[in-house]
């Protein structure tokens, strides 16, 4: 079961509120691969913190690789915080969620991984020498330079990575920390890249290399994660998980009955689920306070039990997420569909990405310098696809989207999405009676 509660340079994260293999170890030799892929429970537990505006399925994959490389997927920990509200009480609250790890494992210490604003929070944390105690290694993923490793004399060991493809934080080496420079990862592929899942796992099991970089498929799939809100990671209690079996060929649903009917707990918890093997599915999320809005997920087919698996909803009109999803149009006139590439930002020149044969791809809505990784497309009200970015979006430079795309609801159909070689199928929900969707890549 992976667990998840509420670590950028100060220039990055100022930034980002606007917005929202070389040798492992330097001078080092290698070792081996790990033979043997099972589960081993002797191997410490990896607590993972995201960045900002972020929250814990930045590392669904990462966390499948590692379980795909003998770490049991019960001691692979995400930790979720309020990025909208700064450190402040975050370091704490990681002290104790740290805290209530050692206590469930019995581990002595755990690996942990910060990315971005997760970066800063970790090295916060780090700090005090009672906190640094707890921590056998640190990843430190393109989260900007530091003065030295982590800890206050710099003594917990530190893996520092880094991307010159990065848009979003200058990255460099860390006096005292094993450094890796890479050319073109964007600043989400620093935390999600199977390279750099191949230095965290080294890093941690003394220079093992791990015997694969891919995610194993299994039999037998179970499903969890979280339903929070988006950037807060408030927890929404009681909220209610509808899952549909869809067809992956127009999206919609192999059943008007739910394949399960699940209910998020007091830290919005939900599952586990066992899936159907080769299945594609719809994630119906409605929340327990009138007035929120209903949202379909719609997924890549599962191959491995995920613990990571997020469902996020709107925020409060009062949070900086909340005022920017306020202008998204409720109108049964049309659809509101948002993309997220969970993996990798969307760059011009480098990937494709298309609704119905519509290029998003381009130089104006994903340039490499904006990081986009989830795009926001209705329409501003005239009823015609411009294909612009919607003002309330326009001020943003990293992350998030909105693009001027009419998506009729008159009769009913399905929009086709393809990233990168890959499709997903979503239908045209009208946006005020119906829900918003979002379809995932992973």
């Amino acid at each position: 079961m992976t667990y998840s509660l509420p670590c950028r340079n100060a220039m990055a994260s100022a930034i980002l509120v606007l917005s929202i293999f070389s040798s492992v170890f330097a001078g080092g030799c290698r070792k081996e691969p790990l033979a043997e892929p099972g589960c081993d429970p002797s191997l410490l537990p990896v607590v993972f913190v995201h960045g900002f505006l972020a929250s814990g399925d930045t590392y669904a994959e990462q966390a499948m690789r590692f379980s795909s490389n003998r770490n049991c997927a019960d001691r692979l920990y995400a930790f979720d915080w309020n990025t909208l509200a700064g450190q402040g009480a975050a370091v704490a609250q990681l002290d104790a969620f740290i805290d209530r790890v050692l206590a469930s494992t019995g581990a002595a210490k755990v690996n942990l991984v910060g990315h971005s604003a997760g970066g800063g929070l970790c090295y916060s944390y780090l700090a005090d020498a009672a906190r640094a105690a707890k921590v056998a290694h640190y990843a430190h993923l393109g989260s900007g330079v530091q003065s030295k490793a982590a800890g206050p004399d710099g003594e917990v060991p530190t893996l520092n990575l880094y991307s010159d493809g990065d848009r979003v934080v200058t990255g460099g080496d860390i006096a005292g920390a094993t450094n890796q420079r890479f050319a073109d990862l964007d600043h989400y592929q620093i935390a999600t890249a199977p390279e750099v899942f191949s230095a965290m796992f080294a890093f941690f099991n003394e220079g093992r290399l791990p015997q694969t970089t891919a995610i194993k498929e299994e039999d037998n799939v179970e499903l969890s994660g979280r339903v929070v809100t988006l950037g807060e990671n408030a927890p929404q209690v009681g909220a209610v998980i509808e899952i549909y079996e869809v067809n992956p060929a127009d999206g919609r649903r192999r059943s008007a009955q739910p394949d399960a009917t699940l209910t998020a707990d007091s830290a919005g918890n939900w599952g586990p689920w066992k899936s159907k093997t080769g299945a594609q599915y719809e994630f119906f999320v409605r929340t327990a306070t009138i007035g929120d809005r209903p949202i379909h997920y719609y997924r890549e087919r599962f191959v491995r039990s995920n613990t990571m698996v997020y469902l996020r909803t709107f925020p409060g009109p009062n949070s900086l997420a909340g005022l920017l999803l306020a202008g998204i149009p409720k109108n049964d006139n049309q659809s509101v569909l948002a993309v997220f590439s969970a993996n990798r930002a969307v760059i011009h020149q480098r990937d494709a990405l298309s609704a119905d044969g519509y290029d998003l791809a381009t130089a104006t809505l994903t340039p490499a310098s904006k990081t986009v990784i989830a795009m926001f497309l209705y329409d501003g009200g005239d009823g015609q696809t411009g294909g612009t970015v919607h003002g309330n979006f326009a001020f943003l430079q990293s992350f998030l989207t909105g693009v001027d795309y009419f998506i009729p609801t008159a009769a009913p159909a399905s929009v086709h999405l393809q990233y990168n070689g890959r499709s997903l199928h979503v239908p045209n929900w009208k946006s005020d009676s119906e829900g918003v969707s979002v379809a995932v890549f992973d």
